[in-house]
């Protein structure tokens, strides 16, 4: 049996599990705070920390916030900041992360065959059921997306940064810092509102909310959101590191 070394990887957080073929956690989760500065250097040392207390693996899915094509990274928000969402950019560490072949060192780095997806890409691939269009928003420091059409992972858009309103992204929009602002309840109104917004943009089939923060809406404008429209538990970060692997079979050479 294929067990995997699932890593999703947060602005606030690093968490990671081991699972078999099936999906089953084979150890408890466990959560490291996200370290900041934090070059790609010190990214993988805490990975491979944080595998090393877990049960051998023989292979490693990444889940990070950010544009990632083909596990080279072309943009991540919280990464390139000097302590973390919301603080100063800094150039040097900009310049590291650009371009950085994330899936390669975290291959070379753990001897495994690995992938790296966006995070919330790896989310999806634990809630989706493969019919039809599935989008899956995660809420969280900010808001990630995935797209899926019959089960196959579409090219990533960051739609966390298009403005949304008054010049304002939605990852600043429906992030951690505006929740915390508003409170749940009005927090909870202005995500229905977002879902609206979206709906005709996408025409989904379903719609999936997950991410550490889709516990807290509040489950009057779940309600009001439609049949169509899911809140599924974050551990599909995590669970998804296994079902990622066939989802992406036609862009990724599992040999590598």
């Amino acid at each position: 049996m294929v067990t995997t070394l699932a890593i999703d990887c947060g602005g606030g957080g690093i968490k990671a599990s081991v699972l078999d073929g099936a999906g089953t956690m084979r150890a408890r989760p466990i959560r490291v705070p996200t370290p900041y500065p934090l070059p790609p250097a010190l990214f993988v040392k805490t990975l491979l920390e944080l595998g090393g207390r877990l049960p051998a693996a023989d292979r490693v899915t990444v889940g990070m916030p950010g544009m990632i094509r083909h596990g080279v990274v072309v943009a991540t928000p919280h990464y390139v900041t000097r302590s973390g969402p919301r603080s100063r950019v800094d150039p040097g560490l900009l310049a590291e992360w650009s371009g950085y072949d994330a899936r390669g060192a975290v291959a070379d780095a753990f001897g495994l065959p690995a992938l790296v997806l966006n995070d919330a890409e790896v989310h999806g691939a634990g809630v989706v059921a493969g019919t039809g269009c599935e989008l899956v928003l995660t809420l969280g420091t900010g808001l990630g997306s995935a797209l899926f059409d019959g089960g196959a992972l579409a090219p990533h858009l960051e739609l966390s940064h298009a403005p949304v309103r008054w010049g304002t992204t939605y990852d600043t929009y429906v992030g951690e810092q505006e929740r915390r602002r508003l409170g749940d309840a009005f927090w909870s109104r202005r995500i229905r509102q977002v879902v609206e917004g979206l709906r005709p943009v996408f025409r989904w089939d379903r719609l999936y909310l997950g991410g550490g923060n889709s516990r807290l809406i509040r489950s009057e404008q779940v309600a009001r959101m439609g049949d169509d429209v899911v809140v599924v538990p974050n551990t599909a970060g995590i669970v998804g590191g296994v079902r990622a692997w066939e989802l992406i079979a036609d862009r990724y050479d599992p040999t590598l």
